[in-house]
C-alpha cells in the first residue's frame, strides 16, 4: 500500500516496523463540546484506513487520545460552575455517541491526559535533564533551538518560523518559538504536583507521552487533520525525538479541510455545524459517506446539495442489496459460475488497486458501484444461480464493511425454504412459458403468506401483512 507521507511529501510504500502489524496513533478531540463536521472527517477517514488494513490481513493497534484538560475545557467548566472533570467526561460520552453513530470503531486504547499524568511529567523531566527544556517561573518550555530539525514536518526552516510564526511574544521564553510542555497552575484551575510546582501539561506533550507508552518510542503511522501539522505535530516530533534520539513516526497522514458553502467554517460566520445537528436532519450514515466519497487529502465543500447526493448514493446501494436478497431467495440452486467469479475478482482487485493508492476511497466507491451494477444485472436474470448471487453478496458486504457503510440495513424476515422452493419452481414455469402453472404456484405462495411479483430488478418476495 502506498500512502502520501507528509514528512517526505511523497507517496511511499507502507512498511511497518513489525511485519503484518501496524501501530497507529490518531489525535483525538478536546472534549469541551459536541464534535463538529470538521472533527468527523479524520475519525471517519482513518477508521476506513484501519478497516482496510485489517481487510488486507494486518493486525492494527489503534490509539486515539482524549484531551480532557485544556484551556477551553477549564473556561467552559467555569462558565457552567462545574468541575472540569465533569464537563470533559460528559463530552467524552457525547463523542462516543456521535462516533458510534458514524460507525467508527472504538480505538484499542482511548487514553486520557488526566489518567496519564505521571508519564507526561516523566517525559518533561527527561527533556529538562537533557537540556531540551527549561523552567521559567513555574512554566517549562521546550527549547526549539536544541532540535536542529525543527520545522521538517511543515517544511518551514527555523529562520522563516522565527520571522513569521503565529507565536505569542512571551518574556519568559528564550525564543518566540519555544513552547510550553508544562504550565504553572492559575487560580481556579485543576492542577497536579510536579518538580516545577503545581501545574498541568501543555497541549503537545500529552500525545508524545501517551503514544510512546502505548505504541512504543517509534510509531508506524501518526494521523490527524491538516490543521495539526503546525504547530501540534511539529512540536510532537521535536519533543519526542529530542527525548529518545529516535524517529518519532515513520509515516504521517493528514486529511484535508472542510469548507461550508465554499467558505471556511467558523462560528463568527454562523456556518459552524455539529455532527449531532446534521445527523438529526440527514442521519449519521450520510455524514460518514460524505466524508469518504472524496479522497481524504482533498478538500470537501459541505453543502446541502452534497448531502442530498450522498443520501441518494446510499439509497442506490441499499436498493441493490435489498434486491440481491430477494433474488437470492428466488434463485435456482447452483454453484457460482467461473464467469461470475471472474467478474467479482475484477471488481475486488479494482477496489484494492484504488485503496492501495493512498487510500483512494473515491475510486474505491466507484468500484463498489460498478459491482452493484453487475449485481443488479445478475439479479434481474432468472437464470442466475443462488451460488452466484451469494458470492456477489459476500463481496458486496465485504467492501461496504471496509468502507463502514450500509450498517443500518434491516435484515428482512427469513423466507421459509418451502416458499423459496415454490418461488424457484414458479420461475422455472415462467421460463418454460407454462403460465398456468406459474399462476398456480403464485397462489400457493400467497396461501403461505407471501406475495411474489416481477420487477425490473428481478423477482421480489414480500410477506403479506395480516
Amino acid at each position: 500500500m502506498q500512502i502520501y507521507n507528509t514528512l517526505t511529501r511523497k507517496k511511499e510504500e507502507l512498511i511497518p516496523i513489525e511485519p503484518n502489524h501496524v501501530r497507529i496513533y490518531a489525535c483525538g478531540p478536546t472534549v469541551y463540546n459536541y464534535i463538529h463536521i470538521g472533527n468527523a472527517r479524520p475519525i471517519c477517514a482513518f477508521d476506513v484506513l484501519r478497516r482496510y488494513l485489517q481487510y488486507r490481513g494486518y493486525e492494527v493497534t489503534y490509539v486515539q487520545n482524549f484531551t480532557d484538560v485544556d484551556d477551553k475545557i477549564i473556561r467552559r467548566a467555569n462558565e457552567q460552575g462545574i468541575p472540569s472533570a465533569e464537563l470533559s467526561e460528559r463530552y467524552i460520552q457525547e463523542y462516543k455517541k456521535d462516533a458510534h453513530g458514524l460507525n467508527v470503531m472504538d480505538a484499542d486504547v482511548h487514553p486520557k491526559v488526566t489518567e496519564n499524568m505521571d508519564l507526561i511529567i516523566d517525559l518533561v523531566k527527561k527533556l529538562v535533564d537533557g537540556g531540551h527544556a527549561y523552567e521559567s517561573n513555574g512554566d517549562v518550555y521546550f527549547r526549539t533551538a536544541s532540535f536542529s530539525e525543527y520545522g521538517k514536518l511543515s517544511g518551514q526552516p527555523m529562520e522563516e518560523l522565527q520571522a513569521g510564526a503565529r507565536i505569542d511574544v512571551n518574556d519568559q521564553k528564550e525564543s518566540p518559538l519555544d513552547f510550553a510542555v508544562w504550565k504553572a497552575a492559575k487560580p481556579g484551575e485543576p492542577y497536579w504536583e510536579s518538580p516545577w510546582g503545581n501545574g498541568r501539561p501543555g497541549w503537545h506533550i500529552e500525545c508524545s507521552a501517551m503514544s510512546s507508552h502505548y505504541l512504543g518510542e517509534t510509531l508506524d503511522l501518526h494521523c490527524g487533520g491538516q490543521d495539526l501539522i503546525f504547530p501540534h505535530h511539529e512540536n510532537e516530533i521535536a519533543q519526542s525525538e529530542a527525548a529518545t534520539g529516535k524517529t518519532f513516526s515513520h509515516y504521517w497522514m493528514h486529511n484535508g479541510y472542510i469548507n461550508i458553502d465554499n467558505k471556511k467554517m467558523s462560528k463568527s460566520l454562523g456556518n459552524f455545524f455539529t455532527v449531532r445537528e446534521v445527523a438529526e436532519q440527514y442521519g449519521y450514515e450520510v455524514i460518514r459517506y460524505m466524508m469518504i466519497q472524496a479522497h481524504y487529502r482533498s478538500p470537501i465543500n459541505y453543502c446541502k446539495e452534497l448531502l442530498d447526493a450522498c443520501k441518494a448514493s446510499l439509497e442506490r446501494l441499499y436498493t441493490c442489496r435489498d434486491t440481491l436478497d430477494r433474488a437470492m431467495a428466488a434463485a435456482p440452486a447452483g454453484d457460482c459460475t467461473e464467469e461470475a467469479k471472474a467478474v467479482f475478482a475484477q471488481r475486488e482487485q479494482q477496489f484494492i488497486t484504488a485503496m492501495d493508492d493512498d487510500l483512494n476511497t473515491a475510486d474505491g466507491i466507484t468500484a463498489l458501484f460498478e459491482l452493484a451494477r453487475d449485481l443488479n444485472r445478475m439479479s434481474a436474470d432468472a437464470t442466475t444461480t443462488k451460488g452466484q448471487l451469494e458470492a456477489g453478496a459476500k463481496l458486496f458486504d465485504t467492501l461496504t464493511g471496509v468502507l463502514g457503510i450500509l450498517y443500518q440495513r434491516k435484515q428482512e424476515d427469513t423466507i421459509p425454504a418451502e416458499v423459496q422452493e415454490l418461488v424457484a419452481a414458479r420461475a422455472a414455469a415462467r421460463k418454460a412459458k407454462d403460465f398456468a402453472e406459474a399462476d398456480r404456484l403464485r397462489d400457493a405462495i400467497a396461501a403461505m403468506g407471501y406475495r411474489v411479483k416481477e420487477t425490473r430488478q428481478g423477482t421480489q418476495i414480500e410477506k403479506i401483512e395480516s
